[in-house]
């Protein structure tokens, strides 16, 4: 029998989108190449349930090994929402629905956050997968200090303990659905009003501040933790660098002082604050580079499907010649966490998953 795979490759660390809810021959072309490692969906790549397990399903045949990613949070932050999928509340309730104890005073609240939690981390993470996504980009673990427009109610509360509880059993959810989850934005997005999907965003803390606060959920489930999304955040009393070009973050704050194992993704490379470092302008591929040498095992570059593609042929090539030229490292170990993040086990089909048990419980205990 032939084999199907791709050819091995030491490290895929790129995940792009592709252009519609169809693959088109230019897609087919970039998902072969050997340096991509995952697929991220968004809106326009939905149409109905069916299309999408149809699109997922070619895209695996294409290259089993590729990790199929989304947005998909709850609230405004959920990319499909019609043919049965569930909407599901934004965070910020579930940490509401926890605070209730401070007027009852008997524990009631927190349970019934902590079980509906566990039920939103479950229909996520088993209705993705009966179409063919294999992880989402959840959970949020960004403070709410009420200043951020782009966290805002994404946030499950001000109170890191709070949002260490319910985005542990929401963890818990997703991994009882057999999906791994991606814990973001590190070490913290939420105290900032600057989106830094448009502009440079800057916070300017102390390390010993964040590390006591914003990033308390990172060092409390860091053990648990499959994944981590840093912030395109400049932090300058500590590097100033954003978090995600930051090996001051990524290496010796996240992985030697916090412990983390895990993969780390980056954000989106298009957004205006991945644009520029050192005060310098930035191509695409030198962005993927810049985040993969400062501790990134994956670069995700959005939404650069569209009009051709071009930008992502002139990345891919570049990087071609970079690593041919000796001036790119790749790392085995990186693939290896990418490959961790994959399902290990069969999905059920939406047919079945909607008449089990444990689907049906879950969605009465959702707020």
């Amino acid at each position: 029998m032939k084999n199907k795979n791709p050819p091995h490759t030491a490290h895929a660390p790129l995940i792009i989108d592709v252009e519609g809810p169809v693959l088109t021959k230019a897609d087919r072309r970039r998902l072969k190449h050997p340096l991509v490692g995952g697929v991220v969906h968004f809106g326009r790549h939905w149409q109905n349930r069916d299309q999408l397990l149809s699109l997922n399903a070619e895209i695996k045949a294409i290259r089993p090994d590729i990790l199929i990613c989304v947005d998909h949070e709850g609230g405004r932050v959920q990319r499909f929402k019609t043919d049965g999928f569930t909407h599901l509340p934004p965070m910020r309730a579930l940490g509401q629905l926890f605070g209730q104890d401070k007027v009852s005073g008997d524990g009631s609240g927190a349970l019934r956050a902590m079980q509906a939690a566990n039920a939103c981390g479950y229909v996520l993470g088993a209705e993705l997968r009966a179409c063919g996504v294999d992880l989402s980009f959840a959970p949020v673990l960004d403070l709410d200090w009420g200043a951020s427009g782009v966290i805002g109610d994404r946030a499950f509360s001000r109170d890191p303990r709070v949002v260490s509880v319910l985005a542990q059993n929401l963890m818990h959810g997703l991994l009882q659905a057999g999906m791994a989850h991606c814990g973001k934005h590190f070490p913290g997005h939420g105290f900032i009003r600057t989106d830094s999907h448009h502009a440079v965003a800057t916070d300017t803390r102390s390390l010993k501040a964040i590390l006591a606060d914003d990033a308390s959920p990172y060092r409390w489930l860091g053990n648990q933790l499959t994944a981590v999304m840093p912030a395109h955040v400049i932090f300058p009393k500590v590097d100033a660098r954003p978090t995600g070009f930051s090996a001051r973050w990524l290496q010796d704050t996240l992985r030697e002082q916090l412990g983390f194992g895990g993969a780390i993704i980056s954000d989106d490379l298009s957004m205006t604050a991945a644009r520029e470092l050192d005060g310098k302008p930035l191509s695409y591929a030198e962005s993927v580079m810049a985040a993969t040498l400062a501790g990134c095992d994956l670069a995700l570059v959005c939404n650069q499907s569209l009009n051709g593609g071009l930008v992502l042929d002139e990345m891919l090539e570049a990087l071609d010649g970079a690593r041919a030229k000796g001036g790119w490292q790749l790392d085995e170990a990186a693939d290896a966490r990418r490959r961790a993040l994959l399902p290990q086990t069969e999905p059920l089909s939406w047919d079945v998953l909607v008449r089990d048990p444990r689907y049906i419980r879950a969605l009465e205990l959702l707020p």
